[in-house]
């Protein structure tokens, strides 16, 4: 039988110029330290009745002052820092399980493809953003010792910043475990992708944010930080969910997303609320076109349409380049 989660399983999708692919990365935009699919409108959203105690009040729709979204709810801006915090602080503990929620279990092909398309050296200088955890970090660093001589990491580095400080937690927790011990290739630090006043003009050649950017509030302040940044010549690559534009998985995949994932989420985490905004915000961010203008508006060079869609759309690859 054709299932959602069997869909969301299928082969990465072939494009041009691509090649067949192998790996969602949740985390938050950093501090200190799709358009809805073309398939019938989802369910209302599920928050007017706030159950979960553990996450703040809806705020009143009163409030004067600039608004974005969080989820589908509008919200003032100065509260979607604190709100989205508070999800990532709920998911940290169990954020393997949240993934393979989210992705149908995916999401570790999507990640180990998007490290080989990114083909770092043992000299590259990378900044991982919203990357608390250290799935994508890890990932770099294995790469780097499998295609350097002896199995050594050269000067190659990865700094990992995010704003939820038990998400760095799990990351340094892995690290010990996986035997990374030294700064001098992995450093975790707290900070904001909108002000990443702790990295310093042109000093990176590797900007990456998984599953990250569609919960910042600014996205164009992120990009604008992203190009600072990296050094001339350097890249900037974004995984994220995308917008599925398949007439046959697109019903699937909304079922999935709107029906599976809430109910999942309150199954195996006891955290409906956290799983349902996830779902939301996915909705909630630009389409493939969309998201490559702004790019493009941010000052990248984009080459051909400027992404690699994968598992048609359900997530995507930009990429841009500071030239």
């Amino acid at each position: 039988m054709w299932t959602a989660s069997r869909a969301l399983a299928f082969p990465l999708r072939r494009l041009p110029g691509t090649t067949a692919a192998r790996q969602f990365h949740a985390s938050v935009c950093v501090r200190h330290a799709a358009p809805p699919l073309t398939s019938p409108g989802p369910p209302p959203p599920v928050h007017e009745a706030n159950p979960d105690p553990a996450l703040p009040p809806p705020p009143s729709d009163s409030t004067a002052g600039p608004t974005t979204h969080f989820g589908f709810r509008t919200i003032p801006e100065h509260e979607k820092e604190t709100l989205v915090g508070k999800v990532f602080g709920n998911v940290a503990q169990s954020y393997d399980l949240m993934n393979d929620v989210m992705s149908g279990g995916v999401h570790r092909l999507w990640k180990d493809h998007y490290m080989r398309t990114l083909a770092p050296s043992s000299t590259t200088q990378h900044l991982d953003v919203a990357g608390g955890t250290g799935d994508i970090a890890f990932r770099f660093l294995d790469h780097v010792r499998g295609v350097t001589p002896g199995g050594g990491l050269g000067t190659a580095k990865v700094t990992v910043v995010d704003i939820n400080p038990a998400m760095l937690e799990v990351g340094k927790r892995r690290a010990l475990d996986l035997g990374y011990r030294d700064s001098t290739h992995l450093e975790f630090l707290e900070g904001n992708a909108e002000n990443l006043h702790q990295i310093p003009d042109a000093s990176v050649d590797l900007y990456t944010i998984a599953f990250g950017i569609r919960n910042c509030t600014h996205v164009d302040r992120v990009l604008a930080e992203a190009y600072r940044v990296l050094k001339p010549g350097g890249r900037l690559s974004v995984l994220e969910f995308s917008s599925v534009n398949n007439p046959l998985l697109g019903p699937l995949y909304e079922f999935y997303s709107f029906r599976i994932i809430p109910a999942m989420g309150d199954l195996v985490a006891g955290d409906r609320e956290s799983y349902a905004y996830l779902v939301e915000s996915i909705r909630k961010f630009p389409a493939q076109p969309v998201f490559r203008d702004m790019i493009k508006t941010a000052g990248f060079k984009v080459q051909g349409q400027g992404w690699e869609d994968l598992t048609f759309g359900v997530a995507a690859i930009h990429t841009g380049f500071k030239i």
